[in-house]
């Protein structure tokens, strides 16, 4: 039977492992291994050490050389280490095969990020797609996975080896899939009578990478209080707000953020809670400028909105947290007016690319907010009097 757990416990000591291949640069690894300890860190675990190897392509059998899971076993061993987390997907042989090397829990990045979803679902929508998800998950590792999740006190495991089971744990693996998609399309088609219910509004969504400030910029403009904090995927439930800038009314939603190597059926699973950016009207792409690789953020977030059919959409590039940007950009040393140019040429270029929609902003100090609610405004009114020219009483 299968029991579902929470895959990461709290305070556990891990360590992360990734791989250098001809489609991973090693910068590119460190960068996806430096998210890994960050959605480690969300979920509660301490990531205390990293192995990278390079090497042609996985190995099937352990996905890194004998060599490399030897050293990462030494040092599992003298460290107590209760965690092994691996950037990228493994099959469950694989997962059977290093726990059965290292002795320890053995997980991969999809497995992290849905104990993450699994721990932040709060609606009925949400919780049914991280369950639907966390099956589609399982269902091609359960082979694999039942030696190593005899021995795992937390994770998503079944009990008792043997052929029988694991063809038993197929049809209700398969059986579960089947009902909770049922009940998603239940749930899909409430929400759906919900938004057609809004009436003739203009609707603007948040959309952009994780932790980059779309909820503290929703309760900005909404002046609601939705749940933010320094962590990925703070927000899992789309919320929406009616609001009015200058007697203009319009909807406002706040949408989960995207991310590198996202698994394929969490996407899938979660399509129905993006229906709010496919009926968007306009398109609110937050960006945080002090990361270091905002621009690759910016590719993921316009791949995903292109997958989903909503990269044509009116867009505005919404730049935040300058503040931590021109922490980290300026020396003391420079001049008032050394800095100010460095600015202007940085606003000019992203002008020239977006056309002019594009604004610069600190959520956390309230910088720049005004200009950011003018922005806004002039697309609202824009889009009203396209398609809604009769409601003359929202533009004066």
């Amino acid at each position: 039977m299968i029991e579902k757990q929470q895959v990461v416990s709290r305070d556990e000591r891990a360590v992360l492992v990734g791989l250098i291949h001809k489609e991973q640069s090693e910068r590119e690894v460190q960068e996806y291994l430096d998210e890994l300890a960050f959605l480690a860190d969300t979920a509660g675990a301490q990531a205390v050490k990293r192995f990278t190897q390079k090497l042609a392509h996985p190995d099937r059998a352990t996905f890194v050389g004998k060599g490399k899971l030897e050293e990462i076993r030494q040092y599992v061993v003298g460290k107590d280490i209760q965690l092994v987390i691996f950037d990228d997907e493994l099959t469950g042989s694989q997962i059977a095969n290093i726990q059965k090397e290292l002795k320890v829990k053995v997980i991969d990045r999809s497995d992290l990020i849905l104990d993450i979803f699994a721990r932040r679902a709060r609606t009925a929508q949400a919780k049914v797609q991280v369950e639907l998800a966390q099956y589609q998950y399982i269902l091609p590792r359960l082979r694999g996975m039942w030696t190593h999740l005899e021995r795992q006190k937390g994770g998503i495991g079944m009990r008792g080896p043997g052929e029988t089971e694991i063809e038993t744990d197929r049809r209700i693996v398969k059986d579960k899939i089947s009902l909770l998609r049922k009940r998603l399309g239940e749930i899909d088609k409430q929400a759906l009578t919900q938004r057609k219910d809004r009436g003739e509004y203009i609707r603007v969504a948040l959309v952009g990478y994780t932790n980059v400030g779309k909820s503290t910029i929703m309760n900005l403009l909404s002046k609601s209080e939705v749940f933010a904090e320094n962590k990925l995927f703070a927000t899992l439930d789309t919320t929406t707000r009616k609001v009015v800038f200058e007697q203009t009314p319009f909807l406002l939603s706040d949408t989960v953020g995207f991310i590198r190597k996202l698994p394929h059926h969490l996407v899938e699973s979660f399509k129905s809670t993006l229906d709010e950016v496919r009926e968007s009207d306009i398109l609110l792409h937050v960006v945080d400028i002090s990361h270091p690789r905002y621009e690759d953020q910016i590719d993921v977030v316009n791949r995903t909105l292109a997958e989903l059919k909503s990269l044509d959409k009116p867009t505005v590039l919404i730049f935040n947290k300058m503040d931590l940007y021109e922490a980290q950009t300026f020396d003391e040393w420079l001049s008032d007016e050394v800095k100010k140019d460095i600015l202007q040429q940085l606003k000019n270029s992203w002008q020239e690319k977006t056309h002019g929609n594009c604004v610069f902003i600190s959520a956390t100090e309230r910088r720049n907010i005004d200009e950011l609610r003018k922005t806004i405004l002039d697309k609202v009114i824009e889009l009203y009097r396209e398609r809604y020219p009769y409601k003359s009483e929202y533009f004066y």
